[in-house]
């Protein structure tokens, strides 16, 4: 097994530049023979012609010797592949049992799929230096370029029935017969798929219905069938092939099934004109090549079938697995998921619509500057608690009390004038200063009252929610602009932000709990009270704003926490409450789509 004849190098480079023009996307390959337990295995064959492999090919023959069992790798990496770029896929080649050799190849990043088919390719190729190395007889070798060639010869056409059709051709040539027959199997019956040296044929002639039972002859045995028999071959019903050559004056008729794995999926029908019978290189040479292309072609009319055959097919393939024998794993994957689904369907739990919420007063009052003027300074700012009356900040009083001062000494002039009026006896002059005296006093009055309101206080015991001056010193204010919010400790609403595709659900008077941020190890109660009619945008959604009553308030609440809130619907199946999103979104859609 470790030394092999020089011919069998010129093969394996024959062999192996098939395999990469089979292989998409592929850098190079190298296929390395009788290397046996070597720790630096030397390359056979490389390919593109010239090249000497790489290091990487190496390293992944290296992991195949020590494994005995097919890798993948990456390109610079000596264990299992697991990151993107050009992957490496080495598969072990054995005979009888035996280790024999290694066939490796790069490619550029192939997806999982790509990757079992060229693992495949690469294990039925394999089959082809298996023999190779058993026989290294001229003879054998010969048979072997044969082979090679219309192996090749299906490999030039991409579409199935154009390589079906040449490859009966090149068989018909090349073996001598009068015509080539490739059938595969459906629905438990032959179907003739290609005839040699003929592009079209009627499939209701006598010729492919004797065609096709002599195929179904051949796979119900599950072996070759050669007519007439030939001596050392075990005994086989050949009725078909009997009834079949002496209908269409056929000297000699042999059958090979097609199969992979133990499973039968088509057959080779071989004919010679009289006097030229199967010996046994042609019988072997049939074997080989039935064996190399059976995979190939069966893979290409896989590839061709419509996307209805390969649904129909991997049912009928899952059915089996399900109900045949052995894929333990699978049938109890199953049951556990039947018996998941058998209870989702009956049992019950309470069904809860979550949204966000935020905590707000019940009151909420506002602090605003009672007139034009510039911050003089601020005590507090949001997050503060404050008492009924307590000074939040001040606005400047300077041109407040410059124009005290002023209205001051004008009224008492306004006084002393007044009192000289009075003592003159000029009763029209005393009443113009008095009227003046009292605009006076009223202006007076004004400012006093201005001045008192330069206080910023608060309006009641409570939180302040939003404000902060103690930025903004000099900063001018305009009447009636908002300074301070504040909101009572004690009287408290939950704002809950109800999903649209959910709002239909609420009810007033619904029972929820809500846990705040701020306290998510406390969860209270709470009574649906108030449902607003109009939705609001955010985050790529409609949201309707709920309003609730908690019945126990937690110490160390305040207004604007945000947290969880969930409200209580109603006892309903579990898989409905699991799955009423997608239900919904599914009768959405097929409802814009009805004609």
């Amino acid at each position: 097994m470790t030394n092999l004849v020089p011919m069998v190098e010129t093969l394996a480079s024959s062999w192996l530049a098939l395999q990469c023009q089979m292989i998409p996307q592929v850098h190079r390959g190298a296929v390395y023979l009788g290397i046996g337990d070597k720790e630096d295995p030397t390359a056979t064959a490389c390919w593109p012609e010239g090249s000497d492999g790489s290091a990487a090919l190496s390293a992944a023959t290296r992991l195949v010797i020590d494994r005995k069992c097919p890798v993948l790798c990456g390109e610079d990496e000596t264990t299992d592949f697991v990151g993107s770029g050009s992957l490496n896929i080495a598969c072990p080649i054995m005979v009888e049992g035996h280790f024999a050799g290694v066939v490796a190849v790069e490619v550029a990043s192939p997806n999982e799929q790509q990757q079992r088919a060229i693992m495949q390719l690469l294990q039925w190729g394999s089959t082809w230096l298996e023999f190779l190395v058993r026989r290294e007889s001229s003879s054998v070798t010969n048979s072997l370029m044969t082979a090679t060639r219309i192996v090749a010869t299906c490999l030039e056409h991409e579409e199935f029935q154009a390589a079906s059709t040449g490859t009966a051709t090149e068989l018909a040539t090349q073996l001598n017969c009068e015509r080539v027959s490739i059938g595969f199997c459906e629905r438990n019956h032959s179907r003739l798929r290609a005839i040699s040296h003929s592009a079209k044929f009627n499939p209701k002639t006598n010729l492919v219905r004797d065609l096709e039972a002599v195929m179904d002859e051949a796979i119900s045995q599950g072996d070759a069938i050669v007519y007439p028999a030939v001596d050392g071959m075990p005994l086989r019903v050949t009725a078909e092939h009997a009834s079949f050559a002496k209908h269409h004056e056929v000297g000699s008729v042999c059958t090979m099934p097609l199969g992979d794995d133990g499973q039968l999926f088509g057959a080779l029908v071989f004919e010679r004109p009289a006097g030229q019978p199967f010996d046994d290189a042609a019988l072997e040479l049939c074997e080989v090549v039935a064996s190399l292309l059976g995979p190939i072609l069966e893979l290409k009319r896989k590839d061709d079938r419509w996307l209805g055959a390969t649904i129909r097919d991997e049912l009928i393939a899952f059915y089996g697995r399900v109900f045949g024998h052995g894929y333990l794993g699978l049938k109890l994957g199953l049951l556990m998921g039947a018996a998941l689904v058998g209870y989702l369907s009956v049992a019950t739990g309470e069904y809860r619509i979550t949204s966000k919420a935020t905590l707000e007063g019940t009151v909420q009052q506002v602090v605003v500057a009672p007139m034009d003027g510039f911050i003089a300074n601020a005590t507090t700012r949001a997050g503060d608690l404050v008492r009924k009356g307590e000074v939040l900040g001040r606005l400047e009083d300077r041109d407040l009390q410059l124009e005290h001062a002023q209205w001051s000494g004008q009224r008492e002039q306004l006084k002393t004038e007044y009192r000289q009026a009075l003592a003159q006896r000029d009763r029209a002059q005393t009443r113009v200063l008095q009227a003046q005296a009292a605009q006076a006093e009223a202006q007076l009055n004004l400012i006093n009252e201005k001045l008192v309101r330069t206080d910023l206080t608060a309006p009641f015991d409570g939180f302040i929610v939003a404000g902060d001056l103690s930025q903004q010193y000099g900063s001018p204010v305009e009447r009636g602009q908002v300074l301070f919010e504040v909101a009572p400790l004690d009287s408290y609403r939950v704002v809950l932000q109800v999903d649209e595709r959910e709002i239909s659900n609420i009810r007033e008077g619904q029972m929820g709990q809500i846990a705040m941020s701020a306290l998510s190890g406390e969860a209270m109660d709470i009574v649906v009270e108030k449902i607003t009619p109009v939705a609001t945008a955010e985050e790529g959604h409609n949201f309707f704003r709920v309003e609730a009553r908690l019945e126990e308030p937690l110490a160390g609440l305040r207004p604007g926490m945000h947290g969880i809130g969930k409200v209580d619907i109603g006892e309903r199946k579990r898989i409905a409450i699991w799955t009423y999103k997608l239900v919904n979104w599914w009768r959405l859609w097929t409802w814009s789509w009805w004609a």
